[in-house]
């Protein structure tokens, strides 16, 4: 039970805004290369989408990098293959990914802030942003779905429990 005003402010501070305030810092701070876990997948230009899709299938990955003369050209994703490929009569064998791949993706340097890569995934809709070197060739690619895990790691796993509303009951988890 708090002792006095100053530690109810704190308890009713640490409901209203969860999460230690070094999550901050970890937004401007961090950068993607202390969030990338992994080397990226990287195919050739002229590889077949059929040779893409299964190295995706193989490696488990939801986006290939694709690269002419080791510079980053393009990336092709899962949404590529549901949206552009499925359902349409192509013959995967022959077809090579850089006809159905985004070109020229946006990229960033690998020491762009976690907060600067957010907020471009959100603003433009992506879930890949490829990291390039000062060369433009590809060094990792960083997922939507790689930073929402790196910045879970900051809340306290009851958080991470809380019934849908987002409330937790107070006054019950303090006997009052």
């Amino acid at each position: 039970m708090p002792r006095n005003d100053d530690e109810v402010t704190d308890l009713i501070s640490d409901e209203e805004c969860p999460g230690p305030a070094d999550l901050e810092s970890a937004l401007v701070l961090e950068t993607l290369s202390d969030v990338t876990t992994q080397q990226p997948l990287v195919v050739t230009f002229n590889s077949s989408l059929a040779e893409t899709i299964a190295a995706m299938q193989d490696e488990m990955r939801s986006c290939a990098l694709v690269v002419e003369f080791g510079r980053l050209v393009g990336i092709f994703t899962e949404r590529d293959v549901l949206l552009r490929v499925a359902g349409h009569p192509i013959d995967l064998e022959r077809t090579a990914v850089s006809e159905y791949m985004t070109r020229d993706p946006v990229t960033l340097p690998a020491d762009s802030s976690v907060a600067f890569a957010l907020s471009r995934m959100l603003s433009e809709g992506f879930r890949h942003i490829p990291l390039v070197d000062e060369h433009g060739q590809p060094i990792a690619v960083v997922s939507m779905r790689e930073l929402v895990q790196y910045l879970s790691d900051f809340f306290n796993r009851d958080l991470l429990t809380l019934p849908p509303n987002g409330r937790s009951n107070f006054r019950n988890r303090e006997g009052a």
